[in-house]
């Protein structure tokens, strides 16, 4: 029996992986041009309903903008997104002897002195286009589990999967909570960006960009069953196109509150913070905003 991921349905999968192996081989200034015109041939074959997702985003957090302004904004996100396609691919197959070429690292001393207390860290992370590349960076660094959320691409999964496990300690789904709660009672760090589709049961309202939006509780309730140390960690692009700087930041104060919205609300306002420093790279084309606190439809409709 040929297994899911060889399946023939999988094989355009393979086909354009293979393309992007190819690619990455380039030097690195040509590799990212190659990014950014992938970026643009994929907005020629997106649906009008994905794209309508990505202005409506602008829109929303970026009112102050006129319409020239956001789609010149939009421009520059979907190159950034071709990008992070071939990124995926450099971050899976890259030789580390040439990717610690393209990184500066600052304040890996926050993550240390996390790490030395003895309890678990969560990397706290947002979704960038450049955050695969930035976890392998990181990975090249210091030991740490990562997080995903499976595919319904047999391909995708299994090539997820097996390179994050490569290159890290290992690979969780993100809705393995019991691996995860292990993880850090045993003192170890994981690396996850709980910005996208929360579940309800996992959820509050909370201001993202002014917007009353559905927002993840799993960092707080992550932190008080295991005593874990909250560590933001922002991967990001050089604007001169060298290669990456990745920043880690002192871990959170007085986290978590009594009051779950006003830790979700935090969480987001320094979200919120990073895309506003580089609001190309952040992921736009995903519907944040597709529930509404009043219950009505979502502004995607």
């Amino acid at each position: 029996m040929i297994p899911s991921h060889l399946h023939p349905k999988t094989w355009p999968t393979w086909t354009g992986l293979g393309i992007f192996r190819l690619l990455i081989l380039l030097p690195y200034p040509l590799m990212m041009r190659a990014g950014g015109l992938i970026g643009h041939l994929t907005w020629l074959l997106l649906s009008e309903k994905r794209r309508l997702v990505l202005k409506k985003n602008l829109e929303l957090c970026f009112p102050e903008l006129d319409i020239t302004e956001r789609e010149a904004l939009a421009r520059q996100h979907i190159e950034s997104a071709g990008k992070g396609f071939l990124e995926v691919a450099l971050a899976w197959w890259g030789k580390s002897e040439d990717l610690s070429k393209l990184v500066n690292y600052t304040g890996l001393e926050h993550l240390e002195k996390a790490r030395a207390a003895g309890k678990g860290v969560i990397l706290l992370s947002a979704h960038f286009s450049s955050l695969e590349i930035g976890g392998r960076l990181l990975a090249m660094k210091v030991p740490f589990e990562a997080l995903y959320r499976p595919s319904d691409n047999p391909a995708v999964e299994y090539l997820m999967q097996k390179n994050r496990t490569r290159h890290t300690e290992g690979a969780i789904s993100k809705n393995d909570i019991k691996r995860m709660i292990r993880s850090l009672r045993n003192g170890k760090t994981i690396w996850y960006a709980p910005d996208q589709s929360p579940s309800r049961n996992n959820a509050v309202f909370a201001p993202f960009f002014g917007i009353e939006t559905l927002s993840s509780t799993a960092t707080a309730r992550l932190t008080k069953m295991t005593g874990a140390a909250v560590v933001p960690f922002l991967p990001l692009r050089r604007n001169d196109g060298t290669g990456y700087d990745l920043q880690l930041f002192a871990a959170l104060d007085d986290f978590p509150g009594d009051d779950e919205t006003i830790d979700a609300t935090r969480i987001n306002q320094l979200f919120e913070s990073w895309v506003r420093k580089r609001p190309e790279e952040y992921f736009w084309f995903h519907r944040r905003f597709k529930r509404q606190s009043d219950g009505k439809s979502d502004y995607y409709s």
